[in-house]
């Protein structure tokens, strides 16, 4: 949901993952406009299934292994096994089911806003989200924090994606790498880096956004679609 085109550089960590290894804006006469930086790819409309990251640039990382297996894996190696016993932390080997796909459950996405309450919206049960989810105020910062879970087998390389689009046209995008985790029974907490909401009559208006996480395998844990609202004021409570 950011509006300044984001490339993740691989050396992002927030506090929680510790445990784990658009546009510009142009003022002209009290009007803000949007421009993206690239027009040309900018014309997408948003029925274009805009996955270039799943297809592309995708690294061949070998056979899935369990937990277990890749804990047993290499014991001659004590750097490389000092590092494993970091990553899982308290996770019981015995205990963690002998499965070779993770399992990633996305519980809840937050606003977050200077001043303001923070404003949850709770992960619906469907992919594609009826009417506006959420309304955001021109000209504020914001952040967007989500809450997950982790089961199973190691996640390697999970991330988030998100898509704008505005009357047809693509506006935004944002990559954010969140990184390694290892299965345990309390949540993770991730944030992504704040940014500001555009501002002006141009700017005011429905949005339609794709928001997915997904791993190095291409795996998908969790996508949605939906609409949300710029507009003068936040939306009353």
């Amino acid at each position: 949901m950011g509006f300044v085109e984001r490339r993740d550089n691989g050396d992002h960590k927030d506090e929680n993952s510790e445990k784990s290894v658009a546009g510009s804006e142009v003022e002209d006469s009290g009007v803000v406009t949007m421009i993206n930086r690239n027009m040309s790819e900018s014309s997408v409309s948003i029925t274009e299934d805009d996955d270039d990251e799943d297809v592309h640039g995708k690294l061949e990382i070998g056979p899935r292994k369990t937990l277990k297996e890749q804990y047993e894996a290499d014991k001659d190696d004590e750097s490389l096994m000092r590092w494993k016993e970091q990553l899982l932390g308290s996770v019981d080997i015995n205990a963690v089911a002998e499965t070779l796909d993770p399992e990633v459950k996305i519980l809840s996405l937050a606003i977050v806003s200077p001043g303001r309450q923070d404003l949850v919206l709770p992960i619906p049960d469907t992919a594609k989200i009826k009417g506006t989810w959420f309304t955001l105020k021109e000209g504020s910062r914001y952040t967007i924090r989500f809450t997950f879970q982790v089961r199973n087998n190691i996640v390697s390389g999970l991330k988030y994606t998100n898509t704008v689009w505005k009357t047809g046209l693509k506006v935004d995008r944002t990559k954010e790498m969140i990184g390694t985790f290892s299965p345990q029974q309390e949540l993770y907490t991730h944030e992504i880096p704040e940014d500001t909401t555009p501002s002006g009559m141009l700017a005011r208006g429905s949005y339609s956004a794709k928001t997915k996480f997904l791993d190095d395998d291409g795996k998908r844990y969790l996508e949605l679609n939906y609409i949300f609202d710029i507009r003068k004021d936040w939306q009353s409570p």
